[in-house]
């Protein structure tokens, strides 16, 4: 009898989700925010040289803002849990006795007999650090963060902020008038939107057609609400 696992089966996990939460986060605001601004000036002013220079001032100033919001959620995570981490050795050390029935607990609730909980938790009480590190994954369901998850979030966010925004100001770079300018303005990302919904809900499991459709709905109907604002005053 062959006695041997075989690993035929091969399980696909989606890797790097804070990445592309990250990308998420900062493509959508990028490609709604300069495309509302764009189209809201170009029913103001008749030249694109200055929907440009306002275009590039707002994802300059945009994507620091989401870069520097993206650093501090990453940094107020990891305080959060090196806190967790200083409580927990704290109670392992003054309270051991309610840290040894909470790991009792755990394995009671995971459906242990009384005596493999009793085992277990003699076994993983005898390394205070892996006792620790259980107690935040199980207990707190905290997993220790990337330290360098703050910087790389920012990054991650800033960057995609400026790659979303350059995609609805572009044809202003190319385009003297600006209402011709955002004709095509509109097609590109409005396009770039559907693909880019598309793909968000397929990652997230919501129905991709509707989550696109979604998506290029609130990019077109910000657009529609500052063109008109704009022509209005």
């Amino acid at each position: 009898m062959d006695t041997h696992l075989h690993h035929d089966h091969n399980e696909v996990h989606l890797q790097s989700s804070d990445m592309l939460r990250d990308i998420v986060i900062g493509m959508s605001d990028g490609l709604t925010v300069p495309f509302a601004l764009a189209a809201g000036l170009s029913g103001a002013v008749d030249k694109s040289s200055i929907i440009v220079i306002a275009g590039i001032a707002e994802i300059a100033a945009g994507s620091i803002a989401m870069g520097l919001g993206g650093y501090l959620a990453g940094k107020t995570e990891q305080d959060h849990y090196n806190s967790e981490v200083k409580r927990e050795y704290d109670e392992v050390d003054n309270v051991r006795h309610k840290e040894i029935e909470e790991t009792k607990e755990f394995f009671a609730n995971i459906g242990l007999s009384k005596e493999l909980q009793e085992k277990a938790t003699e076994e993983i009480v005898q390394d205070k650090d892996r006792w620790v590190h259980f107690m935040m994954k199980y207990e707190l369901g905290l997993e220790k963060p990337d330290p360098k998850r703050a910087t790389k979030s920012a990054l991650n966010i800033g960057l995609s902020y400026i790659a979303g925004g350059i995609i609805p100001l572009s044809p202003y770079f190319f385009i003297d008038d600006s209402t011709a300018a955002l004709k095509y303005s509109v097609i590109a990302t409005l396009l770039c939107l559907f693909i880019f919904g598309y793909f968000k809900s397929k990652i997230t499991g919501i129905n991709p057609w509707l989550g696109a459709i979604r998506v290029t709905l609130i990019g077109a109907l910000a657009a529609a609400a500052a063109f008109g604002v704009a022509k209005l005053f």
